[in-house]
């Protein structure tokens, strides 16, 4: 636990989901605001272990997916943020999990939860991605409605996402959950504007200055992309010949044994992350590129120790 008393903090809650929203948000959140780890969840025996990795040969342990929480002191003394970033949503107990976190967010004081994700549309990519909001009580529901969100009626929140605000609820705590809206054809995706609507609600309601310009520039990038596929795959549909083969759409592409040169730009990011938190953004946009932020995951969080 951190060592002195929190200002009136408020609670973030991220897992891996739908166009990877929440968890996108969350270490943009941490990476901005140069957060430093304070504890981790203890939770092993409600997760397995479905595979393990092979290094030269070599079966490595089998590794559990971990829940970690991280810690921003406002400066202007409004609200302290804690980002609690899970690994991995439980196949089993997740009640008791959710009980078990909104437990310790009580012992720190936690005056109010927030839990992000997505919400699949018809939305077009180049379309504004609307803020979907729920909360379990009247007056942080009223506060969406003046922040004109489209409010859920009659729905249901699926994952953890939701599943922790019922256990706040039932436990006596304030919670509201943020949903980015993105097209339900790219589901499996990311897609960063969603992540940028959501942290741009968020940021209003605690009052934080944040500089969204890396997120802006990947939504921008993103919704590029997806443009330019849904035309190839539109004029394939059309039946007009695709001229070269690198416009037909491709599946993903497994990971890839690094260069030197992206071995060396890793280090490098590494090396400023160290010195500023504020970069680790741009390292983590790296690794996902290079489709290894698994196998830097625990390096890579190790930055927000709070020696570092």
């Amino acid at each position: 636990m951190p060592e002195a008393k929190l200002n009136h903090p408020w609670l973030v809650a991220v897992w891996p989901g739908m166009g990877h929203v929440a968890l996108s948000a969350g270490y943009y959140l941490m990476s901005k605001l140069g957060m430093y780890a304070v504890a981790e969840l203890s939770a092993n025996e409600l997760f397995d272990v479905d595979f393990v990795e092979v290094k030269g040969g070599l079966i490595q342990p089998g590794r559990r997916p971990r829940s970690r929480f991280f810690l921003w002191n406002d400066p202007n003394g409004r609200h302290d943020i804690v980002v609690f970033i899970g690994e991995a949503q439980p196949p089993a107990g997740k009640y008791a999990f959710c009980r078990r976190l909104v437990d310790y967010a009580k012992e720190l004081g936690v005056e109010r939860i927030f839990t992000f994700a997505a919400m699949a549309t018809q939305m077009h990519p180049t379309g504004s991605s609307r803020v979907f909001g729920a909360a379990t009580d009247p007056e942080s529901l009223e506060e969406l409605k003046n922040l004109d969100l489209e409010i859920l009626e009659d729905s249901t929140i699926s994952g953890l996402n939701g599943v922790l605000l019922g256990a706040a609820a039932e436990m006596g705590m304030k919670g509201v959950c943020l949903l980015g809206e993105m097209p339900h054809l790219f589901v499996q995706l990311p897609f960063p504007k969603a992540s940028l609507a959501v942290l741009e609600v968020f940021t209003t309601m605690a009052r934080i200055d944040l500089d969204f310009t890396e997120l802006q520039e990947q939504a921008q990038n993103v919704e590029n992309m997806l443009v330019d596929l849904m035309e190839k795959v539109e004029r394939s549909l059309q039946g007009e010949a695709l001229s070269t083969e690198d416009e037909e759409p491709q599946p993903e592409p497994e990971a890839k044994k690094l260069s030197s040169e992206d071995e060396a730009e890793i280090e490098r990011l590494f090396k400023e992350a160290e010195k500023d938190r504020s970069k680790a953004y741009e390292l983590k946009n790296v690794l996902d590129r290079l489709k290894v932020f698994r196998e830097y995951e625990d390096r890579f969080l190790d930055l927000f120790k709070k020696s570092a």
